[in-house]
């Protein structure tokens, strides 16, 4: 048997055993993110422009230090104006970058900064009305929050309203499965739901910052950002911007999986080029 016809026997060998490793389901670490529960400080409005309201959208930040894949998020927040579960219609889930990606750069100068914003558009977005998502709903009873922010998101120089003030209502925790998850690579990211509400208002409810209730501090934290359909593509900080003093953070939690090598294919990728190699060797010496 000649040198050629090993190295082809092994070559086929090779692609075969690549084939077979390709098949094989990889194997996943669990994900998980949350800032914990809501400490009762900050209220902000953030929903889809339907039934003749504007849109809304505030934002919070999570660090993904590799690729990994979001099923599902849970988020706390407050319905207002006598609205209950029923009256929750659609909801939203969007993934920002952070500013100046997706972004037109330099910005328009509307607001007191970008550094450290969402970014202009979305990275990528799931939307219960066209099936990306499914919800569930937890009803926790009544909750105030000591500040809130609806009305004044406006350009410079009138972003700082102080906030549009206490608000009370139903406490509701929502649990978001995406149909198809989120598969994002390592990067600084903003999660961003929005929830439709007939006859009231959806509150997103701020949790502690720096973040002690949930999966514990993580650098940069960045605060929340929100803005409304006017303000698009800028963003205005709730805490320093709006408000005019302290910062936030948003209740939330993100589940998932960190997608790791089959054991196979590691093992296709460190010992087949080695034992071909040996192979080839034997054959010449032979």
């Amino acid at each position: 048997m000649n040198i050629h016809s090993n190295i082809r026997r092994g070559c086929a060998l090779g692609a075969l055993l690549a084939a077979m490793a390709a098949a094989l389901p990889a194997s996943a670490a669990p994900f998980f993110f949350s800032t914990g529960t809501p400490d009762g400080l900050m209220a902000s409005a953030t929903r889809p422009g339907a039934g003749g309201k504007i849109e809304i959208e505030a934002a919070d930040d999570f660090i993904l230090p590799s690729e990994t894949r979001i099923n599902t998020a849970i988020f706390t927040g407050l319905l207002t104006g006598g609205a209950s579960a029923a009256n929750i219609g659609q909801v939203v889930a969007e993934i920002y970058r952070v500013f100046p990606k997706d972004s037109t750069s330099p910005p328009s100068g509307r607001v007191p900064t970008r550094v450290n914003s969402p970014s202009d558009v979305a990275f990528d977005s799931r939307d219960s009305a066209g099936g990306g998502l499914t919800f569930n709903i937890t009803t926790l009873g009544t909750f105030t929050a000591a500040n809130s922010v609806l009305n004044g998101i406006n350009p410079i120089p009138n972003q700082t309203t102080g906030g549009d003030g206490a608000v009370t209502g139903t406490e509701v925790t929502i649990t978001v499965n995406f149909g198809t998850p989120f598969d994002l690579p390592a990067d600084h990211y903003f999660f961003v739901p929005q929830v439709e509400v007939t006859g009231g208002e959806f509150y997103w409810l701020s949790a502690p910052r720096p973040v002690v209730g949930g999966s514990g501090p993580f650098v940069p934290d960045l605060q929340s950002w929100i803005r409304n359909e006017p303000l698009a593509p800028d963003w205005l900080r709730v805490g320093t911007d709006i408000v005019g003093a302290g910062t936030f953070n948003n209740s939330f939690a993100l589940i998932g999986e960190v997608p790791e090598p089959g054991s196979m294919a590691l093992l296709l990728a460190g010992v087949l080029p080695l034992a071909l190699v040996r192979r080839r060797r034997a054959v010449v010496q032979a």
